[in-house]
């Protein structure tokens, strides 16, 4: 169910910065609820213009930036781009959706939350995944006490498509992705979801990173993520990695739960399998984006249940974000959907509250200083605390 008309849809134009496998989905989102794709910026404009998808492709950010039909910009990029083209955005007083992390660290992040706020625009990170309807009805549950004091939050995030020394993609390389790979890509994803659903930050990190493939043979021609390049044509050369493959990482919250965490690229066979379970004094949940309609329901001394997504019996958060009937699954693309959605709500209706009806900027933020934490863990092989200022 969209939360924006299609009249007020059509009279808000945007522009996607980045035209790689995430653009996509923020493009079809935008379809889908009725806003004009104003144009694309992306680093391969000839390439853009011949394929005739896009209605404009932009020379730079300035003629971006200058577009007076242009009111939000996605922003898709690599992540060592998020920062400057942002802080160019908003000085035009564009509105922004950008994909995490945020930024390299949690300075600069802060930064551009500062500008965000002073801009007076309405700006989002995409933690995609929180808008599975089944994690709102988890969050609605247990912030209701239906499974008593959240003790133990667990799981992983798992995928295999950086398995062989082949297999490339510009987040191998720190120079573009910073120096957390595998946690800054999906980890972060897994990170937000522990908080959104039980409502406590994380305090302190024991983090474990490691690197299987010291040596990976980089094509010397640019590549397209999650496409195969093994094939003896492909032209490649050694590159040393420093980001990591994996990581294992231990967590204590502010209520005093504790946390642990797996994140790898190297996992064959796991696709995109990310696992959290909650386990509280009463009663215990879990979710698996594999299987992302159905949240698992534990009891001690009564049968366990599985709750499929159906809004006629979800909590009004879960309606909110739920597109079809029961029955009719939803997944990965109607995630991005709801978090669009809900976006361009805001947008039309001029509401600046940040009321957790999606992920803004300070969450963006929020996954800054834990990664920071993460690499200060690792780097001094102890427990460090979450940094937060104290403004």
């Amino acid at each position: 169910m969209s939360r924006v008309s299609p009249q007020a849809a059509a009279a808000v134009g945007a522009a996607v910065i980045g035209t790689g496998f995430i653009s996509g989905l923020h493009i079809d989102a935008l379809r889908r609820i009725g806003v004009p794709l104003r144009g694309v910026l992306t680093r391969d404009a000839p390439a853009a213009r011949e394929s005739g998808l896009y209605p404009h492709v932009y020379a730079d950010i300035d003629e971006l930036c200058a577009d007076p039909s242009v009111d939000v910009v996605h922003v898709t990029s690599p992540n060592n781009l998020h920062a400057e083209q942002v802080h160019q955005v908003l000085s035009a007083g564009k509105h922004v959706i950008c994909e995490k992390p945020l930024a390299l660290d949690a300075s600069s992040g802060e930064a551009m939350l500062d500008a965000a706020r002073a801009a007076g625009v309405i700006h989002a990170i995409c933690f995609n995944v929180r808008f599975n309807p089944v994690l709102h009805h988890a969050r609605s549950m247990i912030a209701a006490g239906d499974i008593g004091v959240p003790r133990l939050v667990s799981g992983s995030y798992l995928q295999d498509w950086l398995l062989l020394e082949t297999d490339w993609n510009w987040r191998v390389d720190p120079e573009a992705s910073g120096r957390l790979r595998a946690v800054a890509d999906i980890g972060s994803h897994w990170l937000d979801l522990a908080s959104f659903l039980t409502g406590t930050r994380v305090a302190e990190v024991f983090a474990d990173l490691h690197t299987f493939l010291p040596t990976r043979r980089r094509p010397v021609g640019s590549v397209e993520t999650f496409t195969a390049h093994t094939v003896a044509s492909v032209e490649r050369e050694d590159f040393t990695v420093t980001t990591e493959d994996a990581a294992g990482i231990l967590l204590r919250f502010q209520n005093g739960a504790r946390g642990a965490l797996t994140v790898s690229q190297v996992s064959p066979g796991r696709k995109n399998s990310c696992r959290i379970e909650v386990a509280g004094s009463t009663s215990g949940l879990a979710w698996d984006s594999e299987e992302p309609e159905r949240l698992w329901v534990g009891h001690r001394g009564a049968l366990n249940e599985v709750l499929l997504r159906d809004p006629s019996i979800m909590s009004t958060d879960a309606v909110r974000v739920s597109h079809y009937p029961g029955g009719h699954p939803e997944g990965f693309a109607e995630s991005f959907l709801g978090l669009v959605e809900a976006v361009y709500a805001a947008v039309v209706d001029g509401d600046h509250r940040d009321d957790g009806s999606y992920p803004t900027f300070a969450d963006g933020v929020e996954g800054l200083r834990l990664e920071d934490a993460v690499l200060a863990s690792h780097d001094n092989g102890r427990w460090a605390p979450v940094q937060r200022s104290t403004s």
